[in-house]
């Protein structure tokens, strides 16, 4: 069937016109080739192979403003950013006026009244610590006797440092450097803003999960936590209550334990899982997966990884991987830090490691942390939990460890059927 003609003249039109415009102008404007030809593709490499890579740009903590400026500036310069995202794109665009010299004159008013609020308060501080200073020289007959006088001296040194606090508590600048995380903890202002803040919402977080998972009464009668403990393996933080593959905590944790009170102080760590089947008792026993003594704290010594603790100083029981048979329900790995007192040791505070070792043996099984604490005047300042369950990964890393009859699987036993008993069926007529 022949196509019409009105279909097939503007086709020879456009065939008729192509040599007149010249076969360049073509190849230019319709060209079907998807890749380069080799003259053109030898030029590309002797060009790029000269061009030296890009610098990686300067990036400031104050002013980084996206995500990924965030994760290149702590991959590249280890540094976290300061402040609030917001906060650091707003300063992109501002003069860079510091905070103290803000052109609000309502701003600038309220610092003079803070200022002498502050004089007042440091006035206040130079006074009573010469009230202490007199106290100190009175003999204790004349205070109504040793007790009493110590008391007394107890009370004035504790309004001090109210008094401490109370001189910064408003102060603006203060306040900046800590939200901007440059807060010396030395000074007892910024020790006081990051109890606060810690008692905000991370402790109360963290006795949801000690009421939830029963570590009181199952463990101690009773615990307040005074101190933050966090934990983490690697690089990964834990979570209160979180689950942890047994492969994670293989290795050896690292704590960061920050205290807000200034003294330097002793304290012990044990780790302790109290959801071990026995099967002899049909119960549940302890164990201590790791205990050490003897390591200073203080509020800008914070940083405790387990895996570089001396052996001889400090570690009693090694760090044993976490684990649990299959079938069995899951462990509560549960960290708890606690403060040696002085008067129970020697004159610094110190543990005797050897006696300790000896008194305790080798035998990790049935750890009670309420007899370790009894008469060596412990208490608990600090605590942090996690989970473990058994996984894919168990069975290796017991191996590893050199741990002897894990490969036992737990069952339910199913109850005994009650035999059938035939009622009369005259009752029922």
């Amino acid at each position: 069937m022949a196509l019409p003609a009105y279909t097939i003249r503007p086709a020879l039109r456009c065939l008729r016109r192509a040599p007149a415009l010249g076969s360049g102008s073509i190849s230019s404007s319709h060209s079907f080739k998807t890749s380069t030809s080799k003259q053109d593709e030898a030029t590309v490499e002797t060009t790029t192979s000269n061009t030296p890579p890009p610098p990686p740009p300067d990036l400031d903590p104050n002013t980084v403003s996206t995500r990924r400026e965030e994760r290149l500036l702590l991959r590249t310069k280890g540094v976290h950013p300061i402040g609030s995202r917001r906060r650091r794109a707003a300063l992109q665009s501002s003069d860079n006026v510091p905070f103290e010299q803000m052109p609000y004159q309502c701003f600038q008013e309220a610092r003079k009244v803070l200022q002498e609020d502050r004089e007042s308060k440091l006035e206040q501080i130079t006074e009573m610590r010469r009230r202490i200073a007199r106290w100190q020289n009175i003999p204790a007959e004349e205070c109504g006797g040793e007790v009493a006088k110590k008391g007394k001296l107890v009370r004035m040194q504790k309004y001090l440092e109210e008094l401490k606090i109370l001189a910064d508590i408003n102060d603006p600048v203060i306040k900046k450097r800590f939200e901007d995380g440059m807060g010396d903890m030395n000074r007892p202002i910024y020790r006081h803003l990051a109890d606060q803040k810690w008692r905000a919402y991370k402790r109360l977080l963290l006795m949801q999960r000690i009421s939830q998972m029963h570590i009181v009464p199952d463990i101690l009668a009773h615990l307040d936590p005074t101190a933050e403990v966090s934990l983490g393996f690697g690089r990964r933080n834990v979570q209160p209550g979180e689950f942890v593959d047994s492969r994670v905590s293989e290795m050896p944790a690292r704590l960061n334990i920050q205290v807000f009170d200034q003294s330097e102080r002793f304290v012990s760590i044990a780790v302790m899982d109290p959801d071990v089947p026995d099967e002899e008792r049909d119960t549940f026993c302890s164990r201590c997966h790791f205990l050490a003594v003897n390591i200073p704290v203080s509020p800008t010594s914070t940083s405790v990884p387990l895996s570089k603790l001396n052996k001889d100083d400090h570690i009693v029981y090694p760090w044993l991987p976490p684990y649990a048979q299959k079938g069995a329900p899951y462990h509560r790995l549960t960290v708890f830090v606690l403060q040696q007192d002085q008067t129970s040791f020697s004159a610094d505070g110190r543990v005797d490691v050897e006696a300790l070792r000896k008194g305790m043996g080798r035998r990790r099984e049935r750890f009670s942390l309420r007899r370790f604490t009894q008469g060596k005047n412990m208490h608990p300042i600090g605590i942090h939990l996690f989970r473990s369950n058994w996984d894919d990964g168990t069975d290796g890393v017991v191996q590893r460890a050199g741990i002897e009859g894990f490969n036992v699987e737990f069952t339910r036993k199913k109850p005994e059927k009650l035999p059938y008993k035939k009622k009369d069926g005259a009752r029922y007529r």
